[in-house]
């Protein structure tokens, strides 16, 4: 039977390793090597541009233009600009930032290129946007990118002129509908030069920084990022959602033009997007390093790469706690499948336990349910049932945050209580818990095979964990229960506190999937609970989440949320 002790030791781990899979790195000192990257030199021009807001047309956008072309002259880059006319769309939201009509402005990129050793070679492309929107300074979004650029560049030269081309396109009119990325990969001819993109952004104003887009066919180009990137953050779970999200940045002009690239952002603090509060002394430094440091170690990568990799089938890959990348072509996910199936299968194997079996997979099943009923409800009650303010509900993420693990804890005690206690054999329940989980990720594996990994790969630790424990007795059993547990819920936790980031204010219950595959890790570690203290227990729980929840609804509006004409973009 299982033991308090054990489960504990094993929630402290995953903790532990989901602390360091979400904390940036400490920032460098303006001091530090110069072929580095440090946040401290890249915040003199974080402060430089984000003085105040600068929406595209203003006089503070013109300065802003002003000043990083004389830095990127002074790194001796030949420096040049592009205008072109807003669309009548961007000019309508341009003029509710001023307060009055005006004369449509045009959007002015800053195209600055350094030459290469051989012009022949594609050229790298770096690229952010240097407008605001209107109301916020915008040290973040993209304060932060365009930063970032400087910096990788200055760092780059201390080795000399690279081989190939580095062009660094800094966009205006981002914020009003992409105008200016749009108009370059259109009608720029330096556009044709173009062999990968790097593309910055941000929405809020920390956290770790993400690799969370690409273009199509990515193998050869992520097998780059994973021998090149130190401490990468990425998984191809995010690039799949993205694409089925309306959302876009900079880099889908270029993705559209057929472009090959890599799309970084961070969303931590994410009350800071578009916000007035979004200041440099606000943004958190290590994510500028953590973005910082990944863009250096790839464009190093790129520029030296004697031919850029060309397009290979997608990759499936996820970094393990943002200390190394793991990648595989997509058809091994059948092996995963296999490997999983098949230790259960010898873990069950003479087990007399149908019935646990059945008990199991009912745990499962109605772990997903229950979760996902809780998490809808109450995030009802925090103010989804109306409309609400978007910058608001991005203010709210980290009490949210609180409010899903609460509810995520009280699902999983009610379960057991009511479901997994009277179980008589660890292994046949946690076989059938695994069961339609790994159905799942089968059928994942058959539709979205880039998908199937983060279903994979846990599921294949909790069979080797059980098949420990079936073959190896129950000491052996529980050491590879913590051992497993710690990795995978702590990978789990990890997958589910940036899931929340990315989109829980609108769907929370995307945390019940995460939570089903945490659970298998737990089961054969619980202890029997009484029925009516795990019942009382878990009561409590659910009562804190309603008060979170009630705290966020009545609770005014947040001092970060920009004024109602800044939120003509959301």
């Amino acid at each position: 039977m299982g033991r308090w002790w054990a489960v504990i030791v094993a929630l402290v781990g995953a903790v532990l390793l989901a602390v360091i899979a979400t904390t940036p790195p400490a920032p460098r000192p303006a001091n530090a090597p110069l072929d580095q990257f440090a946040a401290g030199r890249a915040m003199a021009d974080i402060r430089g541009i984000a003085r105040a807001p600068h929406p595209t047309g203003s006089a503070e956008n013109a300065r802003v233009r002003a000043y990083l072309m004389r830095r990127l002259a002074g790194m001796v880059l030949a420096v040049r600009t592009s205008s072109t006319p807003v669309t009548p769309a961007a000019a309508e939201r341009i003029a509710a930032w001023r307060g009055t009509a005006g004369t449509a402005p045009a959007a002015v990129n800053i195209v600055a290129t350094l030459a290469g050793r051989d012009p022949t070679l594609p050229a790298v492309l770096l690229m952010a946007h240097y407008d605001s929107v209107g109301g916020s300074p915008g040290a973040a979004d993209d304060g932060a990118g365009v930063a970032t650029a400087l910096e990788t560049v200055r760092a780059l030269l201390v080795a000399g002129r690279p081989a190939r081309d580095i062009i660094v396109l800094l966009t205006d009119g981002e914020e009003v509908g992409l105008e200016g990325a749009t108009a370059f990969f259109a009608r720029d001819p330096l556009a044709r030069r173009v062999g990968v993109v790097v593309n910055m952004e941000a929405r809020g104003g920390g956290g770790r920084a993400s690799m969370f887009e690409t273009g199509s066919d990515n193998g050869a180009m992520m097998r780059l990022f994973q021998r090149a990137v130190s401490r990468p953050v990425g998984t191809s779970l995010s690039v799949f959602i993205y694409q089925h999200l309306p959302n876009s940045t900079d880099f889908t002009p270029a993705k559209q033009a057929g472009l090959p690239g890599f799309n970084f952002a961070f969303i931590g603090r994410p009350g800071l997007y578009h916000s007035p509060l979004a200041t440099p002394d606000a943004l958190d430094q290590g994510s500028v390093q953590d973005m910082g440091g990944q863009v250096l170690d790839l464009t190093r990568a790129l520029l030296a790469a004697p031919v850029l990799p060309g397009k290979a089938a997608d990759l499936t890959f996820f970094d393990a706690f943002g200390l190394v990348l793991l990648a595989y072509p997509a058809p091994l996910g059948w092996a995963l499948f296999a490997g999983a199936a098949l230790l259960f299968a010898l873990a069950g194997w003479r087990q007399q336990g149908g019935r646990d079996i059945l008990r199991g997979a009912a745990a499962t099943a109605v772990l997903v349910v229950l979760a996902g009923v809780l998490l809808y409800l109450v995030n009802l009650v925090s103010g989804a049932d109306g409309p609400v303010n978007y910058y608001d509900r991005l203010a709210a993420i980290p009490r949210l945050q609180v409010q899903a693990a609460l509810l995520c804890a009280a699902a999983v005690l009610t379960v057991w209580t009511m479901v997994g206690a009277g179980r008589r054999s660890a292994t046949a329940f946690s076989i059938g818990a695994a069961l339609p989980l790994l159905l799942l990720g089968g059928a994942a594996q058959w539709a979205a095979p880039t998908v199937s990994g983060v279903l994979l790969c846990p599921l294949l630790l909790v069979a080797a964990a059980t098949a420990a424990g079936a073959f190896g007795g129950v000491r052996i059993g529980t050491a590879a229960g913590i051992l497993a547990g710690a990795i995978g819920i702590g990978f789990l936790l990890a997958l589910g506190f940036f899931l929340l980031q990315a989109v829980g204010p609108d769907t929370p219950f995307v945390a019940a999937l995460p939570l089903a595959l945490a659970a298998l890790f737990l089961w054969p570690l619980l202890p029997p609970v009484a029925r009516q203290r795990g019942m009382v227990t878990a009561g409590a729980l659910v009562l804190l989440a309603l008060a979170i929840a009630l705290w966020v609804r009545l609770d005014p509006i947040a001092a970060s949320v920009p004024q109602p004409a800044a939120q003509a973009h959301a």
